[in-house]
């Protein structure tokens, strides 16, 4: 009796050893997207509208800069979606990128946003008065070193000849989303952002828009990344670049490129 217990103990171990080395099911791979921090509210529509294709997808949002580090770097994404041309260049210098699914895919805006209770209309031309409107706050805005809104800012305040008085009293964020944050939050008393991210908070409104010939056209590529094998990376490719995503992107306020 003692020896069919222990057989049977013995045989129950067994069946637990073979379980715990047995491979797990095998599930699809996920695809993981790279993009700017500015694309989030419109694309995390677009990627939920699209997970019911089966596929599973994830997205990581920071600046365009530090995720083109990130993919020349040997991060394993799969698409690179750039809130602008150089930092796509820029992995496409180095081919890390898959040169014949490059496509210009958004374009946006630049404003002047404001704490939502405050009302002041900005007229934004040359010479406008914008360091003493900010009184003794600072002006938010991503860093204009690295990141593309900050840089596209930088430039259009250089056009309308101001960057010099305000600089100084830039506060320099490490991506759109995080200027943003700082005016919404009331932590500065202007910011400088894209139309798409002042639709996305309701802690700030729009003071004013910057002419569009006072900065470079803000275009958004995408692009599968070089080291990308999935199949589900192209086929979600392929929807983000289709009809049926484009009310996402332009309910956010992007425009559309052909």
């Amino acid at each position: 009796m003692h020896r069919l217990h222990r057989l049977r103990q013995g045989a129950l171990a067994l069946l637990l050893g073979i379980a715990l080395v047995a491979p797990a099911p095998a599930f699809a791979d996920e695809v993981l997207v790279f993009a700017a921090a500015s694309l989030k509210n419109a694309l995390d529509d677009a990627v939920t509208a699209f997970d019911k294709s089966g596929a599973l997808v994830k997205v990581s949002y920071a600046a365009s800069s530090a995720l083109a580090k990130q993919i020349e770097n040997g991060a394993p994404a799969d698409i690179f979606i750039s809130a602008d041309l150089d930092w796509m260049n820029e992995v496409a210098k180095h081919n890390f990128i898959q040169p014949a699914t490059r496509k210009n895919l958004l374009g946006n805006v630049l404003v002047l946003v404001a704490p939502v209770d405050n009302k002041t209309k900005v007229e934004i031309k040359p010479g406008f008065p914008l360091v003493k409107l900010l009184g003794d706050g600072h002006l938010a805005m991503a860093d204009p070193a690295a990141v593309p809104a900050g840089k596209y800012g930088k430039a259009a305040l250089e056009e309308l000849g101001v960057w010099s008085a305000v600089e100084p009293r830039v506060a320099r964020a490490e991506d759109v989303r995080a200027a943003l944050l700082y005016v919404s939050r009331k932590e500065a008393p202007y910011g400088i952002v894209y139309q798409t991210d002042a639709a996305a908070d309701k802690g700030v409104r729009v003071a004013g828009v910057f002419p569009p010939d006072t900065y470079p056209p803000i275009i958004y590529p995408i692009a599968l990344t070089a080291a990308s094998k999935n199949p589900d990376a192209k086929k979600l490719l392929a929807f983000l670049e289709s009809p049926e995503a484009k009310p996402f992107f332009e309910k956010q306020g992007f425009a559309v490129l052909k």
